[in-house]
């Protein structure tokens, strides 16, 4: 099956670059630009986990591995362990925005979702990225197929989020084996799995990738009893003296810090993806249970702080759903314009480079939001919601490790600003020039009113390029402040990546509502809606963060006229938001599903 997704557009921004340039919403991909051949693999994964993943969840919770395993199987006769690997190894070859709705239809069944993730994410992804062509062809078609399952082991006890601080260790051997020793923490998989992508120090220097079969000698740790995810395996993994041939180095010796950090790039994105499409399916629990619980009379859904409750779960779940098709359109544009003798053989790889920021805001931002919807889902159930008689309690429980899974959301809001100065520093994101202009315009005198706009979502585009000089000011603050101590300035840091996370959803969801009213789709007044609440409230966050930042940085005169700069670019008039939120709920409780799906 081939599948082209790639927005037409005549240029493709680079990474973090939306923070510099315009974008054109006619270039935005969505959900509304879904193929045929798109909805075509929704529906079977979707088919897939509803008719044969949940009705086995008992079991799954149980510890039923052999269950786990032949579901694993039978994902792969579907082809949905392929969507990322090309037909020469058995894949299906199909684009990222395949592969995101994938995620998003596993994410029904959260346990068989990490399942699939550690699999198909984080053992087929980096072999098809940086795995020989012996290692392919001897690791791939059985791995596609279900045969063996895979595992990826990084963690350590002590190094959770300091991966490269990892203490395995790989001795050389005279003939050019290696010898492994060591422990892995928290290893999805880890019960059962065949083949693991393992990381150690050779020599205890150099940070390796290696393909180690189980049959080489490792053990598994005894299962962990989580909060969550109570069906999926989850143990550690033991390396004494298990010797690994040289042939199972995976990319080459020294260089497992890009195995490492690429794969959790694509991981990232994938579980951004997951959180999404576990927020349709509460959306839609909320607002059948909203319809049919009465309450003095009536359901439960008529009342304003229930109304609310399900608006703003629109809302946030619209604004994460546009940034990460978004994000899938930049990707798959950036692939099919990458000439593939330029990137060492892997397109998909130097694409993921290059969209390393928007990989950790989709983690974060669709995490976070994820966090939000399943909390109110519990809250709008009731007692209900806190008791294993309804899905509400085990959702919130399997979710709350998507704050800590592939690296920790305060991991990933310092690399957001780190990744954005780093590209600064080097010359390939022109941020500092950007900053040195925003502030000769602050500094002049303030400009004539331009001519009024009445367009659709004239004020809420206006209010996002104000967000995006907002951004640049306290970028350029804080680089002028700090220069290259930034980096241990962690509070300011965080301000900085809530910012840069609310301009990236803020202009997706206007793009893709103003895409809906250009086009005339059905629903587009609602999609309007969405984007305008997420706008105003993204003025408020991005106005608070940005005066915690420069209070952190500047006091006295000086922060006064920050503070004052601050006011000349943010002015946003607040709108009814409880008018927009009633009808966003009024539309999702008559539909009994999330309104744009």
């Amino acid at each position: 099956m081939a599948i082209t997704s790639a927005p037409n557009a005549t240029t493709i921004l680079r990474g973090g670059e939306w923070l510099l340039q315009p974008a054109d919403a006619d270039s935005l991909f969505t959900p509304e630009r879904l193929s045929d051949e798109h909805r075509l693999i929704a529906q079977t994964a979707q088919e897939f986990v509803d008719k044969e993943v949940l009705p086995e969840l008992p079991r799954l919770e149980e510890k039923d591995w052999a269950l786990a395993r032949r579901l694993v199987k039978r994902a792969g006769d579907l082809g949905l362990l392929g969507v990322d690997v090309p037909d020469a190894y058995s894949g299906v070859g199909l684009d990222k925005v395949s592969s995101l709705i994938v995620s998003e239809k596993m994410s029904r069944s959260a346990s068989f979702g990490a399942t699939f993730g550690a699999h198909a994410n984080l053992t087929i992804v980096p072999l098809v990225l940086f795995g020989s062509e012996a290692q392919k062809q001897r690791y791939l078609p059985r791995l596609l197929s279900g045969e063996i399952i895979g595992a990826y082991g990084l963690s350590e006890s002590g190094s959770g989020s300091d991966a490269l601080g990892a203490r395995t260790r790989a001795t050389r051997q005279a003939d050019g084996s290696f010898v492994l020793n060591g422990e892995k923490m928290w290893i999805t998989n880890g019960g059962f799995a065949d083949l693991f992508v393992v990381f150690a120090k050779v020599d205890g220097e150099f940070f390796t990738a290696f393909l180690v079969e189980r049959g080489f000698g490792v053990k598994s740790g005894k299962e962990e009893h989580k909060m969550g995810l109570h069906g999926s395996s989850t143990t550690a993994l033991i390396f004494q003296d298990v010797n690994v041939p040289a042939a199972n180095v995976l990319g080459e010796v020294g260089k497992g810090h890009k195995v490492a950090f690429n794969v959790l790039n694509f991981a990232r994105y994938k579980l951004g993806a997951a959180c999404s499409g576990g927020a349709l399916g509460a959306i839609a629990e909320s607002a059948k249970y909203a319809a049919a619980r009465r309450q003095f009379g009536q359901p439960i859904a008529s009342f304003g702080a229930i109304r609310h409750k399900i608006g703003e779960m629109v809302v946030r779940t619209y604004a994460v759903e546009s940034l990460l098709y978004r994000t899938a359109g930049l990707v798959d544009a950036r692939i099919a314009a990458t000439p593939h003798e330029a990137t060492d053989g892997s397109p998909a790889l130097a694409a993921f480079e290059e969209y390393a920021v928007e990989a950790s805001i989709a983690k974060v931002a669709g995490s976070e939001a994820l966090n939000f919807v399943l909390d109110e889902n519990i809250q709008i159930h009731g007692g209900n919601g806190y008791v294993r008689d309804y899905p509400a309690e085990r959702h919130f429980r399997d979710a709350r490790v998507n704050r800590i899974f592939e690296g920790t959301n305060e991991i990933n809001r310092l690399l957001i600003p780190g990744m954005l100065i780093r590209r600064a520093v080097k010359g390939e994101l022109p941020l500092i020039p950007a900053a040195k202009a925003l502030q000769d315009e602050l500094l002049s005198p303030a400009s004539m009113p331009r001519d009024a706009d009445d367009s659709v979502l004239a004020d809420e585009r206006r209010a996002v390029d104000a967000f995006k000089k907002t951004a640049l000011m306290v970028f350029g603050v804080a680089m002028q402040t700090y220069g290259t101590k930034l980096t241990e300035e962690q509070e300011v840091l965080m301000h900085l990546a809530d910012i840069a996370i609310d301009v990236y959803s803020a202009e997706s969801a206007t793009l893709r509502a103003r895409a809906a009213a250009d086009r005339a789709l059905p629903r587009a007044t609602l999609h309007v809606d969405a984007a305008r609440v997420s706008v105003n409230d993204a003025a408020m966050r991005i106005d608070a963060s940005a005066r915690q930042a420069l209070a952190a940085m500047a006091e006295g005169d000086t922060l006064r006229t920050l503070l004052a700069a601050l006011r000349r670019l943010i002015k946003v008039t607040p709108i009814n938001t409880v008018a927009i939120r009633r009808r966003l709920a009024d539309e999702t409780v008559a539909r009994g599903v999330y309104p744009f799906a």
